[in-house]
């Protein structure tokens, strides 16, 4: 299989299908939204969009199973091989507000490990991508995480729980202890950016728990790919399936997960 071609034509199908994704918000209808939860939204796009990714990457590789958030595919189909793991629109509460920070996040898992992904920023257009052992790039140019080396000088990304908030305490605490310890905090609503920016060096590093594979899959590789390091909030969970990630240039990864755990558990 070649990955490297195989992650060039991901790229483009998700250059194109952001496309459409912003030909819609220029007419969106708030009306149209669907809740799968009191505060987790769906539109009519992200339904629409996982359609086209789906079908362009059945033409891609047709042996794949699929991982994805709408369920478009009916139930998902992992397969030992082969898994595409899709999050057709990371943002979605933003890109109904009209903010304009959201994402397409597609990866593919090969025998259980992350070998492709790309996460592609629809509003500036910005196309990252990464290839196990190939490195990461943004529209073709290649990226590093930044080489901050403390946390006291880090710019932090992280998210905020919009339908559990069993470990609200805790996180509030993790969250002042990083107010106060970094040049600062950011909410930008869509995990999936979040990953992308610490593997462009943008940031430092990204926390945040009650999250899917398919939120954080293409971020993880590009993250690990950029030069960076990925883990749970413990360190022997798992940050794909286990719904806890930190990510980060990898200087200010022990000040982090330490930072952590003294409130989680």
């Amino acid at each position: 299989m070649d990955f490297p071609q195989l992650s060039h034509d991901l790229a483009a199908l998700c250059r194109t299908t952001a496309e459409f994704i912003r030909q819609e918000a220029a007419t969106f209808d708030r009306s149209k939204v669907e809740h799968k939860g009191v505060h987790d939204l769906v539109s009519y796009v992200d339904q629409e969009t996982e359609r086209r990714l789906v079908a362009g990457l059945r033409q891609l590789l047709p042996a794949a199973g699929f991982i994805t958030e709408e369920g478009t595919t009916g139930p998902d189909t992992h397969t030992e091989k082969f898994t595409w793991i899709i999050d057709p629109l990371d943002g979605t509460t933003n890109f109904v507000h009209g903010l304009p920070v959201y994402s397409i996040s597609v990866a593919l898992l090969h025998h259980q490990e992350l070998v492709v992904g790309v996460v592609h920023e629809v509003n500036r257009d910005e196309s990252f991508r990464a290839v196990q052992g190939g490195g990461a790039f943004c529209n073709e140019q290649p990226i590093r995480v930044s080489d901050i080396p403390d946390l006291n000088s880090a710019l932090i990304a992280t998210g905020f729980p919009y339908k559990d908030f069993g470990k609200m305490s805790a996180y509030l605490q993790v969250l002042g202890a990083f107010m106060s310890r970094s040049h600062g905090v950011r909410r930008l609503g869509s995990a999936a950016v979040d990953l992308a920016y610490v593997a462009a060096g943008r940031c430092e590093s990204f926390f945040e728990f009650n999250l899917n594979a398919y939120d954080v899959a293409a971020g993880i590789l590009l993250v690990r790919e950029a030069g960076g390091h990925v883990t749970a909030f413990l360190e022997d969970g798992d940050p794909l399936f286990g719904r806890e990630v930190v990510a980060s240039n990898g200087h200010v990864h022990g000040e982090m997960q330490q930072t952590i755990r003294k409130f989680w558990s």
